[in-house]
């Protein structure tokens, strides 16, 4: 019970402080936002957990906050926004892989303790790079393309239909692109810096790769459902919002 109760308060604190950044900071916060989910929904994906009697990987909520996030600024400032947060985080994303394939290659002191750890987590970064990157430009990008598809097929109404309707297929495309380069079979990037070759290699078996999958989505559909109401309250704020972008 207490993954279940986790998963809920981390749900409503990572929403709220979306809120929070916009409010506070205007669109530079959602940028920072961006920046600061890519960075730990790619760490957290590293972990396995079970919630609600299913198996899958952290990660799902705060990474689809950057979905909440483009949302946010197509809805008050239209596709030119939305898209620049998106090369923000493909950004950071690269630029953090390679800081953190460097600082592996350091050879450590012999006082050093949380070296071997660090290989554990970023030694697998490479392909959870790959894989994210791949993910995430094209699902990013088309829900860009479709909150404005449907904002114009709805005439700007129905804020609600908009924000479901692109972020729910969004997100299918990101799970499926996402789930068979981290899981099932990968370019084989830590091999080919390793050994010089590049070779596929399967992470988990095929039954808990499939629930990885169905369970993430489900999550992340939830989480899109979830999210609504705050795509509401910050087209409220945006006067505020302006103000605080200076």
């Amino acid at each position: 019970m207490i993954n279940e109760l986790l998963w809920v308060f981390l749900l409503l604190f990572i929403f709220l402080g979306v809120i929070a950044s916009y409010k506070l900071f205007g669109r530079t916060g959602l940028y920072v936002w961006t920046a600061i989910s890519i960075i730990l929904a790619n760490i957290q994906v590293l972990k396995t957990i079970k919630v609600f009697g299913f198996v899958t990987a952290e990660g799902n909520i705060i990474y689809s906050s950057t979905f909440l996030i483009t949302d946010i600024l197509c809805e008050n400032y239209g596709k030119k926004e939305a898209n620049k947060a998106v090369i923000i985080g493909f950004f950071v994303l690269i630029m953090t892989a390679v800081v953190m394939q460097v600082t592996l290659q350091f050879v450590p002191d012999e006082s050093d303790i949380m070296s071997p750890a660090l290989e554990q987590v970023f030694g697998f970064f490479p392909r959870i790079v790959v894989a994210s990157l791949a993910a995430y430009l094209v699902s990013q990008f088309h829900d860009v393309w479709a909150f404005q598809f449907w904002k114009k097929k709805t005439k700007g109404k129905h804020l609600w239909i908009r924000n479901n309707a692109s972020t729910m297929v969004s997100q299918l495309l990101d799970n499926a692109i996402f789930t068979y380069i981290a899981f099932v079979g990968a370019f084989g990037l830590e091999s080919f810096f390793t050994y010089g070759r590049v070779h596929w290699e399967q992470v988990f078996e095929w039954p808990i790769i499939i629930e990885i999958f169905w369970v993430s989505y489900v999550m992340k559909f939830v989480v899109a459902v979830c999210d609504t109401p705050f795509v509401y309250w910050a087209r409220r704020l945006k006067k505020e919002a302006d103000r605080a972008d200076g």
